[in-house]
């Protein structure tokens, strides 16, 4: 472990895919590295690019990739893609999608699948974003699919977050109001050469007029048409200005100890549910309050209280 620690920081990509592998199947030894690399974290901007399926969320992130190492900076890039809830299998074609930048050693990419995680990123995913910005990158892509009010939690993983849409969408994006449509700092209309843009665009400002941010601008909505890179340093140039925007305003801190704040509930919780559990079980008692709520001489509420009670 000590070998793959240091083959890890000395930049080594085949010993950060082992450590993020340990770490996506919660072996001990992968968090026992993990905390010896938290006081390296910090240093890394963190992209979160979220939309429906088939917005070229993909696409765009390759096309800032490329501008990104233009100008010398390392990129790693976090493909969360979701888990079907029938096969347990998740697509995962990021990496085919971005092979222009397979051989390039200032970029790393890792496709993960959220497991039957609600939320749109996988159990693991800061974790992930975590040994990949103690290696050393100056930019991380969180790239997830979001379709409505529940795949936010990208905003608790990312500096800035980037919503891609599409022309067209209509009504959609009514449904996505109260979901992505609150988060996003930065909205892209891609595949802006098809369809209404314009009016796409302009649903989109008219929601964000509903909705003031107080205290902040209003987010940037931008056309592109990613496959041909039209418009893509527009939206780099918007990432920028709404790190400056947040670090003079002391804002940016601020979002990364909420973050951490955040992460550390959501360790204890699944800690205590783990731990009761499995007291539940080694007592035999969860068969046996089962039993009961399923005859109706116990409700579940109280079968809870009784499970807790083990701990």
């Amino acid at each position: 472990m000590a070998d793959l620690l240091d083959d890890v920081l000395g930049g080594n990509a085949q010993a950060a895919a082992r450590l993020i592998s340990l770490v996506e199947d919660g072996d001990p030894e992968g968090y026992a590295l993990l905390r010896r690399l938290h006081s390296r974290t910090g240093r890394a901007y963190v992209v979160g690019v979220t939309g429906p399926p088939g917005a070229g969320k993909s696409t765009l992130v390759d096309g800032l990739t490329r501008l990104l190492r233009a100008r010398g900076q390392t990129v790693a890039v976090v493909a969360v893609d979701p888990t079907s809830p029938f096969t347990g299998g998740a697509l995962l074609g990021d990496r085919i999608r971005m092979q222009d930048h397979a051989t390039d050693p200032g970029v790393f990419i890792r496709s993960m699948a959220t497991r039957g995680s609600l939320g749109g990123l996988a159990p693991a995913t800061a974790d992930v974003v975590r040994v990949l910005d103690a290696i050393g990158y100056d930019v991380i892509f969180v790239e997830t699919v979001g379709t409505g009010q529940a795949e936010v939690d990208v905003v608790g993983a990312a500096d800035t977050v980037v919503i891609v849409l599409v022309p067209g969408l209509g009504d959609t994006v009514q449904t996505m109001k109260a979901g992505i449509m609150e988060i996003g700092e930065i909205f892209v209309v891609n595949k802006a050469d098809q369809g209404d843009a314009d009016r796409t665009i302009t649903e989109v400002k008219m929601m964000l007029a509903l909705h003031p941010r107080q205290g902040l601008r209003q987010p940037a909505v931008l056309r592109t048409v990613a496959a041909g890179g039209e418009g893509v340093d527009e939206v780099r140039v918007a990432i920028d200005a709404h790190r400056a925007e947040q670090e003079a305003a002391g804002a940016l801190a601020e979002r990364r100890r909420r973050r951490r704040r955040d992460e550390i509930m959501r360790r204890v919780e699944l800690r205590l549910k783990d731990r009761a559990l499995d007291a539940a079980r080694r007592s035999g008692r969860l068969d046996e309050l089962t039993a009961q709520v399923a005859a109706g001489t116990l409700d579940p509420h109280s079968a809870a209280d009784e499970i807790l009670k083990e701990l």
